[in-house]
């Protein structure tokens, strides 16, 4: 760890505050006429996801927290455990479904994951950006609908749903973005 001024707060860094371990979303430097300068620092709690609005003034010293990164393959579902590998040692690291979210529908065998890690203790996943997946069941089009509205509801083979062109139809494979979960094109 590493000590930082208030003032040095930028975001995308992750400090040490009040006993947990935040990221500065937002910061904005404010210098006030009268009394000294501070920093506006929107943070969010990492291990919860509340938020806060801190001051921080440039003499304040925080601690700066490094996080580790590393990559991990997804290997199967153990009850309410998702069960993957490092990449680098094969040992395995287990994280309950509720850590990674709705998201866990995406999971898809040998599927690369970076995990942050803080001392060993994971605090965030982040998924590929885009997933290809094949479409199980497709509402036919319904004449006379304006192209506004086209988008008709499909299944997805990991049970999700989403709103596809009236073009797609069951059996086709169609990448998915993982963060809106939402269609995104036609698979090649």
């Amino acid at each position: 760890m590493a000590k930082i001024n208030g003032n040095e707060i930028r975001p995308g860094n992750v400090i040490e505050h009040d006993g947990g371990l935040w990221v500065a979303v937002k910061t904005n430097a404010v210098k006030p006429g009268k009394g000294g300068a501070y920093n506006q620092v929107e943070l969010k709690n990492l291990i919860n996801g509340t938020k806060l609005n801190e001051r921080f003034r440039a003499a304040e010293t925080v601690e700066k927290v490094r996080l580790e990164q590393k990559d991990f393959s997804y290997l199967y579902e153990e009850g309410d455990a998702l069960v993957f590998m490092d990449q680098e040692s094969y040992e395995q690291l287990q994280l309950q479904k509720e850590f990674v979210g709705d998201r866990a529908a995406f999971l898809q065998d040998g599927m690369i994951v970076t995990v942050e890690l803080h001392e060993e203790r994971p605090i965030g996943i982040k998924l590929p950006d885009t997933v290809v997946l094949e479409i199980v069941e497709a509402d036919p089009v319904v004449k006379g609908q304006t192209a506004a509205s086209s988008y008709k509801p499909a299944k997805l083979e990991n049970g999700l749903r989403v709103l596809v062109p009236p073009f797609i139809s069951s059996g086709e494979k169609i990448v998915v973005d993982t963060n809106e979960i939402e269609y995104v094109r036609r698979a090649d």
